[in-house]
């Protein structure tokens, strides 16, 4: 595979089930990240596919509904990455921090193009098509402050600012897709663990 089609994959549980629509969401994906959202039209993606524009709109009526299509999948499976760290985490809520950072860097690293996308676009979308993308990062907010909140109430956790600390822990990943790229002297278990630790030292606990 190579660095593009890596880069730009999508997640092969919410893959679209036609192909065509799969390779719309990809090309799209690729497009957005390298020239933003309102820059592409619907047209220099179908050039792109080399399809015609009408076999374009008959599985995205809009740029806006493919682009909502998109952040959906990339907030979904964003979402489930963390509810299966928790659960990993079994019941510390230390066990549980770590489980769930660990998910959010691999997650952010495992689809650094779609995760750009999502994060710097979403925004664009108009308040109806957006929602349903800020309904699922409230959703994987609270999972975070939940465990951070468990942590203070059972002394685990030194917290002086819980909000604070919850949207610094959450943020660190965001970041990777537009820096990290891996190499013999930093993979991404290597920035996953690094990003563990600094959130043990956020909340309190040195490894």
């Amino acid at each position: 595979m190579n660095e593009r089609s890596s880069s730009s994959r999508l997640p092969h549980a919410r893959r679209a089930t036609r192909p065509t629509e799969a390779r719309i969401q990809r090309e799209a994906t690729e497009l957005f990240y390298e020239r933003g959202f309102h820059a592409t039209s619907m047209r220099d993606l179908a050039s792109a596919l080399e399809i015609q524009p009408s076999a374009l709109y008959a599985s995205f009526p809009s740029k806006n509904q493919l682009l909502a299509e998109l952040v959906r999948v990339g907030h979904e499976v964003h979402l489930a990455s963390l509810r299966a760290g928790l659960l990993a985490g079994g019941s510390d809520p230390m066990e549980q921090l770590r489980a769930v950072v660990r998910a959010n860097a691999q997650m952010h690293m495992a689809y650094p193009h779609l995760a750009v996308v999502v994060n710097d676009e979403l925004h664009a979308l108009p308040p109806e098509l957006g929602e349903p993308g800020f309904a699922l990062r409230r959703q994987a907010v609270a999972l975070l402050t939940d465990i951070v909140a468990r942590g203070i109430a059972l002394g685990r956790f030194q917290v002086p600012h819980p909000a604070v600390t919850v949207a610094a822990i959450g943020a660190m990943s965001l970041r990777l897709p537009y820096w990290f790229q891996a190499s013999d002297y930093l993979t991404p278990e290597d920035v996953a663990e690094a990003q563990v630790e600094l959130a043990a030292r956020m909340v309190g606990v040195v490894q």
